[in-house]
């Protein structure tokens, strides 16, 4: 996994009337220092005191259970739609080795027996070592790293294995509990996988879309009636000319939103709505939205790297090199496969251009409804709330969200008792942090909440690259130290 350490650029302007209002990132951003004044450690201190001190503090492991199968880092992980505790994680077994992946029960066990290394010990200040989770499930198959995995939806049917050799690996779900698996299929059409994600459109079960290293997209589905052909190809687009560095479906899975190193975004027709309403553009009328450099206000230089799909799907956000986020316009389809009820809309509008953040944008996730907020993680180490319900005015900027280290993930937790108010994150300096959107709390009324340890992290290898969290009471870590952690998070 990749992150993008671009240097800091002014973002393109012009004066043109109809240009979109620039947010300046000093007069939305409000910082907030850390009250506890902790300052950094030497780690190259040769007094022994201190080095005892440091040891004591690297042991910090606040999960319950652990999965350490992985040999070198755990590049991605997946949850199953309707089981949780059914965890998907892929990475690498080591320099010059295949890619692996495993499927376990994250659910921690009563018991533990003394098989952990003491760096994973199961508390802070406990001398008692533990075993950690058995796969239930090996992915097998990939001759270079699993950098992407998928479960399909609604119910989780089939997991997909996206890896930097290109392939496409299905397996098939064999037992209600989630606790059988085996392989059904491969598909190989491009060098290397970026990322997977899976299809939300209920008139589309088992469909996924991945983004490759040669900017093309495809979307698969998984037809269960066939037995020679499971893995079937359902669109390709070939308009990116760089690597294609993320997507996402709307929440209706009727669009998909893909974005480039090149600058340019997408947003495809996948299954045909907005061609009959006459609402796509280019050859063939692959696509309902097409923005690329050539349009300087929609211009990054660096690239984008992250895109996300408000729920109501009226817009999206782009994020790339240098802190800068766009708001794109979307039309609004029809629930008729006529598209009668279409309409074109502000598709494709600029409607703001935003700049609260010094650095890559890495991550951007929506608030569930009814809240308007907007979440952006950065490789300055920092996190930025937007309302989108308010010209996407910076409601707060938590500078030190992740300290120096790049933010990897931003996800808001889905959960009736939460209200949608609650953020987690996860960063390079190998902490897992939650965040109270309204403010207040600890670190000085930045809304911090709690925070998880037991990565490396603080550069020394060992950050988190992915989590998954359910309806946010159980964390599970894909960690860079080759260590997947659960954490308990529960819910007052």
């Amino acid at each position: 996994m990749s992150f993008h350490n671009d240097p800091s650029q002014d973002p393109h302007q012009h004066e043109e009337e109809d240009e979109p209002a620039m947010l300046d990132a000093d007069e939305a951003a409000e910082e907030y220092a850390d009250e506890d004044g902790d300052a950094a450690m030497d780690s190259g201190s040769d007094a022994e005191g201190e080095d005892q001190i440091m040891e004591e503090i690297a042991l910090q492991n606040d999960s319950s259970a652990h999965f350490d199968k992985h040999g070198d880092s755990i590049f991605t992980i997946a949850q199953h739609p309707l089981l949780p505790n059914i965890v998907a994680t892929g990475g690498s077994e080591g320099d010059d080795a295949g890619g692996i992946g495993y499927i376990f029960d994250s659910t921690p066990e009563e018991k533990d027996t003394p098989v952990l290394p003491a760096s994973y010990q199961a508390a802070p200040g406990e001398r008692v070592e533990r075993k950690g989770i058995e796969p239930i499930f090996t992915l097998e198959g990939h001759t270079d790293s699993i950098n992407a995995l998928t479960f399909t939806l609604p119910n989780g049917e089939f997991l997909l294995s996206g890896g930097l050799d290109g392939r496409l690996r299905a397996f098939a779900q064999t037992s209600k509990d989630g606790r059988k698996w085996k392989f059904l299929a491969e598909a190989q059409e491009v060098e290397e996988i970026n990322w997977l994600q899976a299809c939300p459109n209920p008139s589309s079960p088992n469909t996924v879309a991945l983004g490759a290293n040669d900017g093309s997209v495809w979307v698969y589905t998984m037809d269960k009636e066939s037995k020679d052909a499971p893995l079937q190809i359902v669109q390709s687009y070939f308009l990116h000319t760089e690597a294609c560095t993320a997507g996402a479906w709307s929440s209706d899975g009727k669009l998909l939103a893909t974005v480039s190193e090149d600058g340019s975004l997408y947003v495809w027709d996948v299954f045909g709505e907005g061609a009959a309403a006459g609402l796509t553009q280019g050859e063939g009328g692959a696509y309902v939205v097409g923005l690329t450099s050539l349009d300087q206000r929609f211009a990054v230089d660096g690239g984008l790297f992250s895109v996300a799909v408000a729920p109501g799907g009226a817009l999206l956000v782009v994020g790339g090199a240098g802190g800068a986020i766009k708001v794109v316009g979307l039309p609004r389809l029809g629930s008729d496969a006529s598209g009668s009820a279409a309409s074109a809309g502000q598709a494709g509008q600029i409607l703001a251009d935003l700049q609260a953040q010094t650095d890559g944008i890495e991550t951007l996730a929506f608030a569930p409804p009814p809240l308007t907020l907007l979440a952006a993680g950065s490789v300055d180490g920092s996190i930025a709330l937007f309302d989108s319900a308010h010209r996407f005015a910076v409601r707060r900027h938590i500078k030190e969200a992740h300290e120096e280290y790049s933010v990897v993930k931003v996800e808001f937790v889905k959960n009736s008792r939460t209200g949608g108010w609650l953020l987690t994150s996860c960063g390079m300096d190998g902490v897992v942090r939650r965040w109270d959107t309204r403010g207040g709390t600890g670190m000085a009324n930045s809304g911090f909440v709690r925070e998880w340890k037991g990565h490396r992290g603080d550069g020394e290898g060992g950050g988190v690259l992915a989590f998954v969290q359910g309806d946010g009471t159980r964390i599970v870590t894909a960690g860079d130290d080759g260590i997947s952690l659960v954490f308990e998070a529960p819910i007052a």
